[in-house]
């Protein structure tokens, strides 16, 4: 990758556009633009597959500055269409370091700007929320980008979880482990696994449209639903499974999109949010205690419900249990009867924070009380 630096930009579907540079020439490259408040764990946000299908804008002011590792990956590859930064540092500075992080990025084909007004663009997008855009090379957009802009898809109504679940069945874990949990893929982090695993839990993974018979025949301790990206109300073949799931009785624990498919399967519907939740430092209130959990999150969806209810409209059997502090979207859900419960945020969040990671033992606790 060359020192020097090309002129590129970022176009938003509402014509607004901003300068920027990269040092390596890349294709046209159009998605939803989200922005994300990480201040570090940029390789995990970049591997998480529930930013596929969209162009990332890092606030913080530098990004690769420790560099890359093959330790910390939530996926075998980057899942982002593209990356947005104020400043790409050129150095690594980590003992765990493998490489740059743009030298990474590049090697798979990933968009990268720098010298972009990160703080401008994402104030733009927070007041006027997420939108398609379109990185390219150039001194400003051309005919050409805004061709590809205008016929890129829209993140509504796309399923993105049956783009990126795995294909195969895959068993993690010690065959005597006290519990055997099969794991639906909608684009699941692998920390998720290794949380699962350290809980004493042996994790079969399954493709997203496995049927719930194949699963219940395995006779599982606990069903988990992962986090994936798209639109939830797309994934249409995901209630009916998880109705015959819950119908069985089996523990059933959901994280991120699993908790909307959760919700939409017990009659509940899912809003898009003006732009999403995005990073490592949002409250949740628990409502049965009245804690605040600091929460890592990424989403753009979310279940209904108005903010002083502990219903879910649509879905009776469906109880609240936890709140977003910042806008009062519903971050949990419990079932009233069955053992069922599901986060809308990140429990298994890496590098941090952990407070909501008491959530792993709380699906230990359902799977050992239940028959």
């Amino acid at each position: 990758m060359s020192d020097r630096l090309l002129p590129a930009y970022i176009l938003l579907e509402d014509d607004t556009w901003y300068r920027g540079a990269t040092r390596a020439p890349f294709a046209i490259t159009a998605a939803e633009v989200v922005f994300t408040t990480n201040l570090s764990g940029y390789q995990e946000v970049f591997t998480d597959p529930s930013y596929a299908g969209q162009i990332v804008v890092m606030t913080a002011p530098m990004i690769g500055n420790y560099g890359i590792n093959q330790e910390d990956l939530e996926s075998k590859r980057p899942m982002v269409a593209g990356v947005v930064v104020r400043e790409l540092s050129r150095q690594a500075s980590s003992w765990r370091a493998s490489g740059p992080l743009g030298e990474w990025l590049d090697g798979y084909g990933i968009a990268i700007v720098s010298e972009v007004d990160t703080r401008r663009l994402t104030r733009h997008i927070r007041d006027k929320g997420a939108m398609q855009g379109v990185l390219a090379t150039g001194v400003e957009p051309s005919d050409e980008a805004r061709r590809v802009l205008a016929a890129s898809p829209r993140m509504e109504g796309l399923d993105l979880a049956s783009r990126v679940t795995s294909v195969e069945w895959e068993t993690v874990g010690r065959d005597d482990a006290r519990f055997n949990v099969v794991a639906y893929d909608y684009g699941m982090k692998r920390n998720i696994v290794r949380l699962l695993e350290a809980s004493g839990c042996q994790v079969t993974i399954v493709p997203s449209h496995t049927p719930a018979a194949a699963v219940l025949e395995r006779k599982p301790d606990g069903v988990f639903l992962s986090n994936g990206p798209g639109d939830p109300a797309a994934v249409a073949y995901a209630p009916g499974i998880l109705r015959e799931l819950a119908g069985s009785g089996t523990p059933i624990f959901g994280i991120c999109l699993g908790h909307q498919l959760l919700g939409l399967a017990f009659g509940a519907r899912t809003v898009k949010l003006p732009y999403g939740h995005r990073g490592g430092n949002h409250p949740v209130r628990e409502l049965e205690t009245g804690r605040v959990l600091i929460t890592a999150q990424n989403h753009g969806f979310a279940v209904e419900g108005e903010s002083e209810s502990v219903g879910v409209p649509g879905a009776p059997a469906l109880q609240v249990t936890h709140r977003n502090l910042n806008d009062h979207t519903v971050e949990g859900v419990r079932h009233r009867e069955l053992p069922i419960f599901a986060v809308q945020y990140h429990p298994e969040a890496s590098p941090g924070p952990h407070d909501a990671r008491h959530h792993f033992a709380e699906f230990v606790r359902l799977m050992s009380s239940t028959p």
